[in-house]
């Protein structure tokens, strides 16, 4: 069961930022006993692999602050996030996975099941992510950009924390991050209501 949440948590994060979870358990496998990955997703903690996904989380941070750029950044990242959250579920949650030289044989496997559980999670958190920041953007006409995607950033960073040492707090986590979203959804209702009566 925690293996469960684990994977669902990394892959809620990865809908937020693809790279968080995906570097963070690359470095904790690579330098720690903290993550212990499957053989197939080992390839998440070698040297070159780690660097390119740095290298991507510095650009998808610094894009994802910058009004107009943050909308393009989240069209790219449609593809990205949920291929992240599946990788990230499917390596949290431990699972076995057939050798990657038979791709074919992963899909019809029961190892897709939380590739795929890790999938439809981090799509439906980036669709969110992405909708919300419309509202906001349009809102305070870009000003908070930066704002909203630096709670989205520390957001990603706690979950991937939560899910990795505490897996139990992942759904304690995750309801008051919707009741937050819901609350400042409404506020930014009820501001423009205030803006077209007066």
């Amino acid at each position: 069961m925690l293996e469960v949440l684990t994977g669902s948590g990394l892959a809620l994060s990865a809908g937020l930022n693809a790279f968080i979870p995906m570097v963070s358990i690359g470095l904790l496998a690579r330098y720690t006993d903290v993550v212990d990955l499957p053989a197939q997703w080992a390839w998440l903690e070698n040297p070159w692999v780690l660097v390119v996904l740095g290298v991507l989380l510095v650009l998808d941070v610094v894009a994802d602050k910058v009004p107009a750029v943050d909308h393009v950044n989240d069209v790219v990242q449609t593809l990205v996030r949920p291929t992240a959250g599946g990788i990230v579920c499917a390596a949290g949650s431990s699972s076995e996975t057939p050798a990657l030289t038979d791709p074919g044989e992963f899909f019809t496997s029961s190892a897709v099941v939380p590739f795929v559980i890790g999938l439809v999670l981090a799509l439906s958190t980036h669709l969110a992510k992405a909708s919300g920041r419309a509202v906001v953007n349009v809102s305070t006409a870009g000003v908070g950009a930066p704002v909203v995607s630096t709670i989205e950033d520390v957001s990603a960073l706690t979950m991937t924390a939560l899910a990795i040492l505490v897996p139990v707090l992942v759904i304690v986590f995750l309801l008051i991050l919707v009741a937050l979203l819901l609350w400042v959804r409404q506020r930014f209702a009820r501001r423009r209501r205030e803006r077209s009566i007066g």
